[in-house]
């Protein structure tokens, strides 16, 4: 299954599980009990946080994928140079080299949500999840707010 598929299985299962816990909801509010009715509400909020999250993952994969296409057509997606196993698993060294040149490239020039973009693919490749999610957050934020202008130093 591939993640795209087990995002949208998970999803539906996400929705079913909101209908399900807001219907709940309903009859505990329904019973005029004071406890049922603050369980109840409960019911309703929590999906409400689970839409939310939902939909702020989707608008970091819509805006993520955006990135990737502008940067594939400038021609400056980041190749893969990285060592493998024979199995196929990344080499340790391999990754930390490259991710030392990306994390100086972001450093060097840090309004260019390009460079932040190749540094999350540095960091997903090292395996910090984490941090690869930041800084594609973090290059999403710049490339909204369009590249900066630095000021001159005069």
């Amino acid at each position: 299954m591939t993640s795209r598929t087990g995002f949208f299985v998970l999803s539906g299962v996400l929705l079913l599980v909101s209908l399900v816990c807001v219907g709940e909801g309903v009859q505990l509010v329904a019973t005029g009990k004071p406890l049922g009715i603050g369980i109840g509400a409960c019911a309703f909020v929590i999906p409400v946080i689970g839409v939310w999250f939902l939909a702020q993952t989707v608008r970091f994969g819509r805006d993520s994928e955006r990135l990737a296409r502008e940067l594939e057509a400038e021609g400056g997606l980041p190749v893969d140079e990285l060592k493998r196993s024979g199995g196929g698993r990344i080499d340790r060294a391999s990754a930390d080299a490259v991710f030392a040149r990306r994390k100086a490239e972001a450093e060097a020039d840090p309004a260019d949500w390009r460079n932040f973009f190749r540094l999350a693919v540095a960091y997903a490749d090292a395996g910090d999840v984490p941090r690869a999610r930041k800084a594609m957050q973090h290059a999403i934020k710049l490339h909204g707010a369009g590249a900066p202008v630095r000021p001159t130093v005069d």
